[in-house]
């Protein structure tokens, strides 16, 4: 890989619990491009009522750098590491940030909201199919609740508002004592 041909790419930074305002002041003040998206959130006060900003994607600061030199980066207080897979950073598509950055300049109202992905099992929350469960499906850019019976191994697809929509937990494997001690069980030394 050619250093010429590494431009400055966007990442998530993982940071420590709260310190996301911190980290995005130190990062601007060594000269970097960072991106703290926020919100307003409306907090009880033992005697009133309070409007904060708050992150939108609370413990992740995002920054713009060469990736050939991130170690003045790792170096900022409160940064925990650079996210990717395993020990390897992974960049962040620029038209998922500009996405971003354009919901935060146009100043609509907007909060963190559950990541709901085509295939995962969701329950419906409101409007005439309360309380259904089935799967989430993306068909001609409109999401579906897809509904089966499993005896007769047929399904039914209902058009839903995404806004009805809200993910259930993902179920854990049957914990079965082999596998969790094989899971628990650390080599020695």
């Amino acid at each position: 890989m050619n250093v010429e041909d590494v431009g400055y790419a966007w990442y998530a930074l993982r940071v420590r619990s709260r310190h996301e305002n911190t980290v995005a002041s130190h990062l601007r003040a060594r000269g970097y491009e960072s991106f703290l998206p926020l919100y307003k959130s409306r907090r009880r006060w033992s005697d009133r009522f309070k409007e904060i900003e708050l992150p939108l994607f609370a413990g992740y600061v995002f920054c713009q750098f060469n990736l050939l030199d991130r170690l003045p980066i790792l170096t900022v207080p409160g940064i925990v590491h650079v996210v990717g897979v395993g020990r390897t950073p992974v960049a962040i598509d620029e038209a998922e940030i500009a996405a971003i950055q354009a919901a935060v300049k146009s100043g609509l109202p907007r909060q963190p909201w559950p990541f709901l992905e085509i295939g995962h099992r969701v329950r419906i929350e409101h409007g005439p199919l309360c309380g259904i469960e089935g799967i989430l499906l993306g068909f001609r850019g409109q999401q579906r609740l897809v509904l089966s019976v499993i005896l007769l191994q047929r399904s039914v697809a209902v058009q839903v508002d995404e806004a009805w929509v809200q993910a259930l937990p993902r179920h854990r494997a049957c914990s079965d004592p082999v596998t969790s001690e094989a899971r628990s069980w650390q080599p020695t030394a």
